[in-house]
């Protein structure tokens, strides 16, 4: 199977995540399972076949997060050759040429992209746009709606 690139950061953070779902959450939702089936008739136990829904969910993110950190491949930002250009990892400033609004992305694996915390898939399109930029440079991003243009302010290996 292909390696999946994911930060230093994120695989920590994807490993807490497992470990909370299996030694936490786990035991938790099998209680919630008990105690609904001691309530009576499955068919009608609204209770019993919301906790297995909950069980089925959980167990996927558990699978998931098992094959993603069984083929990771883990890059530190902090140990790779810092040239300036624009890499996996990086955190990248960058101001809408139009709007004139800053922005900051951290690129990074597709599993902890995040667009809240400001962690965008390196799939993305405008991660795609900014790899190999440097600060400086213009970066035009093909959007659905229409071309978007920034520039790259700053370039962090953090």
């Amino acid at each position: 199977m292909n390696q999946i690139p994911v930060t230093a950061e994120g695989s920590e953070r994807l490993k807490a995540e497992l470990k909370d779902l299996k030694y936490v959450k786990r035991p938790i939702v099998v209680e919630a399972i008990a105690v609904a089936r001691d309530h009576g008739d499955l068919k009608e136990n609204a209770e019993y076949h919301a906790a297995r829904e909950e069980q089925g969910f959980m167990e996927g993110r558990i699978a998931e997060l098992e094959s993603v950190l069984g083929n990771a491949q883990i890059i530190d930002i902090k140990k790779l050759n810092q040239t300036g250009k624009i890499v996996f990892g990086c955190t990248v400033e960058l101001i809408d040429v139009e709007s004139d609004e800053e922005v900051i992305y951290q690129i990074v694996g597709n599993i902890e992209a995040d667009i809240r915390l400001n962690r965008i898939a390196i799939s993305s399109p405008i991660a795609r746009a900014m790899i190999g930029k440097e600060e400086g440079d213009e970066v035009i991003v093909r959007a659905p709606s229409g071309d978007r243009e920034y520039e790259v302010t700053a370039v962090h290996y953090r």
